[in-house]
């Protein structure tokens, strides 16, 4: 019994590390990952080609703009109308410490993903050109969309 004791004082009083190397490498990672890495590859994924028109012309061409407006326009739209639809018919309640700000800053942030979008224009046009003008308006919608959505989240914690 005595060598167990005495492997017991052995041990440190106080750890000297709180947080496990692996887990201070990944807590390092992760922006860059998150912020940089990803979006690239989503980037890089999405088949925009920039060789041909500059992509200032690809942005501001009307089937652009219309398709960045309706990802951020109607995720915002459909989002907090179905959230508050089924909060007056008591389906559902908001949950604690939640306003509708939260609802629609949340509901800007489902403009973010593109693969569907992407599938659907592969399906809907033909002309190369025109997938590419749709392809940098849903980028366009989609970064536009984690924008605006990430302002009015921080607007909403600011008021709340």
């Amino acid at each position: 019994m005595k060598s167990l004791t005495t492997k017991r004082n052995c041990l440190p009083k106080s750890p000297t590390e709180s947080i496990a190397p692996l887990n201070r490498l990944e807590n390092r990672l992760l922006p860059w990952s998150s912020y940089v890495i990803v979006p690239l590859f989503a980037l890089a994924n999405a088949g925009l080609d920039l060789r041909g028109p500059s992509l200032v012309d690809l942005l501001w061409n009307p089937l652009a703009v219309a398709i960045a407006g309706g990802r951020l326009v109607g995720k915002v739209v459909g989002i907090t109308s179905f959230a508050w639809l089924a909060v007056r018919l008591g389906w559902g309640r908001l949950p604690r410490q939640t306003n509708w700000n939260h609802i629609v800053g949340l509901a800007a942030l489902g403009g973010i993903g593109f693969t569907v979008s992407l599938v659907i224009t592969n399906l809907a046009f033909t002309d190369p050109a025109l997938v590419n003008i749709a392809r940098a308006g849903i980028v366009a919608g989609s970064l536009l969309s984690g924008v605006v959505g990430s302002l009015l989240l921080l607007r909403a914690h600011a008021h709340a």
